[in-house]
């Protein structure tokens, strides 16, 4: 069977996060993609600031903020005041020390919370961001909702996703979703959909899919190449299979065009 239906979940929750990410494979997925954790890097991050106008002094919140790498970058960079909510206390611990070492703790602070109830006020913050980490998110509508309420007025959402491209079939879907430890993926224009009926303008809506396989290509190369020894000699021969063996699920999936990668910004009307 060949599908891509709406509404279909695995039973995944934010403990299954949190045991990744409290354990080797938070540490895995700096070793691949660095401290920022998402496509692209501080580059990435430079497009959706530029896309999203960050200003000095704006005021944003990182949802999914792990180790907190885009929220120092937006500090740093644009001088902007962020606050990263991220449900793994090790993420919000090692987030927090790596922001004192870098001096940056006057302008960015974490909390541990939950990104479908957002312990802040409504019209609070200026932006609300995320990058590449809502696809954990068990009800991305509720997600929306939350980002949608804590905005100030006019405020914008900005944010990259892994999304779902095209059709699989129910072993493939299941697959790669188990590898992720995703309840499932949003497609682009169910994301799109997400933002209208919760009351955004959409003003960016782009697939990145193309650039997202060539990334997945360029993480199991250096997979390969330059991390099977360390990972096998500090986890194992069977970790370094299983990675190997989902990476190249995902690899494929992404140039057969079924999985990708999408940037969406809404404005709150």
């Amino acid at each position: 069977m060949n599908t891509i239906e709406k509404g279909r979940k695995l039973d995944f929750t934010i403990e299954d996060v949190n045991e990744v990410y409290e354990g080797a494979g938070g540490i895995l997925w700096e070793m691949l993609m660095g401290e920022q954790i998402h496509v692209g890097g501080e580059s990435e991050t430079d497009i959706m600031a530029l896309k999203a106008g960050v200003k000095r002094d704006a005021n944003i919140l990182d949802v999914c903020s792990a180790l907190g790498g885009p929220a120092r970058h937006l500090a740093r960079k644009y001088n902007s005041h962020v606050t990263g909510l991220d449900a793994t206390q090790k993420m919000v611990d090692e987030a927090k020390r790596r922001t004192i070492d870098a001096g940056l703790d006057d302008l960015v602070r974490y909390r541990l919370g939950n990104a479908l109830d957002i312990p802040f006020r409504a019209d609070t913050f200026d932006i609300v961001w995320g990058q590449d980490a809502w696809c954990y998110i068990t009800d991305k509508a509720r997600l929306i909702e939350e980002a949608h309420r804590v905005l100030k007025p006019n405020g914008l959402v900005a944010f990259t996703d892994w999304i779902q491209t095209g059709t699989m079939t129910d072993e493939e879907w299941i697959q790669l979703n188990s590898f992720m430890v995703f309840p499932y993926m949003e497609t682009l224009d169910g994301y799109g959909e997400l933002l209208h009926n919760t009351g955004f303008n959409v003003i960016e809506k782009e697939d990145l899919s193309i650039d997202f396989a060539r990334h997945c290509t360029i993480y199991q190369q250096k997979l390969k190449n330059e991390l099977k020894d360390p990972i096998i000699q500090n986890y194992g021969a069977e970790m370094f299979n299983e990675v190997d063996k989902g990476l190249d699920n995902w690899v494929n999936a992404a140039h057969e065009g079924k999985v990708g990668r999408g940037r969406l910004i809404g404005k709150k009307s």
